[in-house]
């Protein structure tokens, strides 16, 4: 067989996608997008899926399936998702493109996919016993539309959505603009916001919980597991935000004023960005803010406190100022190395997980996770970090550890005596 142009370039396309998500999984830089029209996603503890080019065709293969899934060590579960992960891998085309999605589905219960917020024909919108039929057991479907728009989208079920959409089946579907972006960026990252209920000592999340959910992941992995945002100083930086969960997050970042450029409508005219510091990402919603990398160690998390703990109990009595010394040595007495918690505050639990005399269930998380240059960060859930370096070169998304603070710039103790200074105070309570 003659080799023609179009066969080179397919063959081409194949290679350089496997080649991103190598690069991806190594934490390398992916390389250029052969139509430079694009700087490629870079998706937190994830992956973006290859496509063969077919007739001119991006032909893309999702297969929705359980497996097991860590959303840090120590806690696993059986989820459902796509191609082995959750989220599903993001598919990233450009405006103008004409696209293929095969889906098998070898869950077993029937399935759909709805791309959310997508301009296509209705027969492809993925809404089961409304738009088509839904996708059963063992079968194939293609969804086959042109590329309308674009913006930060996203995908999941629309059939039996409660069960699968609390088990996992999601994923981000990034639409590049045709004619490339008047402000470039030099880094463009995203993931999804997600909540489980997975009980203590269960394998399975629980898609019966409404509100009361005990882990909150950035792309279904909670911290220390989640990915840090990498970038050299000076480099301007994206950040693609979208939200599956049940509740809405307000996304804060530390050390920088960033600007909310665009949502799943596409990045908004110059005219309409805002400087923020905090934007609440709703539920079904996604935002895009882009700011210039500062160098520092920065935050990056949801600003509902409880949503940056793990493993949360609910209808806990209140034990802050209680005195439950003598209660505790008698529940250790029924149940040896019980430690009761929460007197002055939920700041020492993670020393006590940490000194081994808290085990806590089996396959349960701490709420308080991971270790910084000074200590406990007492974290977990949503929350990262923004690591910006100097000499870190363009293109590596290695993490460079710790920063080293400028002599001079760090907070410092200077005193240890409670009663020092001459602190102004509030007046005092009238009495009732």
């Amino acid at each position: 067989m003659s080799i023609s142009r179009r066969n080179l370039l397919v063959a081409a396309s194949g290679v350089a996608a496997l080649a991103d998500n190598a690069a991806q999984a190594q934490g390398a830089a992916p390389p250029a997008n052969p139509r430079g029209a694009y700087r490629p996603v870079r998706t937190l503890n994830g992956w973006t899926l290859p496509y063969k080019l077919k007739n001119g065709v991006k032909e893309f293969h999702l297969v929705a399936e359980e497996f097991e899934h860590e959303f840090a060590p120590g806690c696993r579960a059986k989820v459902w998702g796509y191609n082995g992960s959750t989220p599903g891998p993001t598919i990233e085309v450009v405006e103008g493109d004409r696209v293929r999605i095969l889906v098998t589905n070898r869950l077993r219960e029937h399935t759909t996919i709805h791309w959310h917020g997508m301009i296509l024909p209705s027969g492809m919108d993925g809404v089961g016993g409304l738009s088509q039929p839904s996708i059963k057991p063992g079968e194939t479907f293609a969804y086959e539309f042109p590329i309308r728009q674009h913006g930060t989208h996203m995908y999941h079920p629309h059939a039996d959505e409660m069960v699968q959409m609390a088990l996992g089946m999601m994923g981000m579907f990034i639409m590049h603009p045709r004619g490339g972006e008047e402000v470039r960026v030099d880094r463009d990252y995203c993931f999804l916001l997600h909540n489980w209920a997975l009980r203590p000592g269960t394998w399975r999340p629980d898609p019966m919980v409404m509100q009361d959910f005990d882990l909150w992941t950035f792309n279904s992995k909670v911290f220390p597991a989640i990915d840090p945002l990498v970038a050299r100083t000076g480099e301007r930086v994206r950040v693609r935000v979208g939200n599956l969960s049940m509740w809405n997050h307000p996304i804060h970042m530390h050390g920088v004023e960033y600007v909310v450029t665009g949502s799943d409508g596409g990045r908004w005219p110059r005219s309409q960005w805002r400087r923020e510091v905090t934007e609440i990402v709703g539920v079904g919603q996604a935002r895009d803010i882009e700011f210039t990398a500062v160098p520092g160690d920065w935050a990056l998390h949801c600003h509902m406190s409880h949503h940056t703990m793990n493993a949360m109990g609910h209808d806990i009595p209140n034990n802050i100022g209680a005195d439950a010394e003598g209660l505790a040595e008698q529940m250790r007495a029924a149940l040896p190395g019980y430690m009761h918690m929460g007197r002055d505050g939920m700041a020492e639990h993670q020393d006590h997980v940490d000194a081994g005399h808290m085990k806590g269930p089996e396959n349960t998380l701490p709420m308080m996770m991971g270790k910084g240059p000074f200590g406990n960060l007492e974290m977990g859930g949503m929350f990262t970090v923004i690591k910006v370096r100097d000499d870190i070169a363009p293109g590596d998304f290695r993490d460079p550890g710790w920063y080293a603070n400028p002599p001079g710039t760090v907070a410092r103790r200077v005193s240890t005596d409670p009663e020092f200074g001459e602190p102004v105070r509030a007046p005092p309570l009238s009495p009732k």
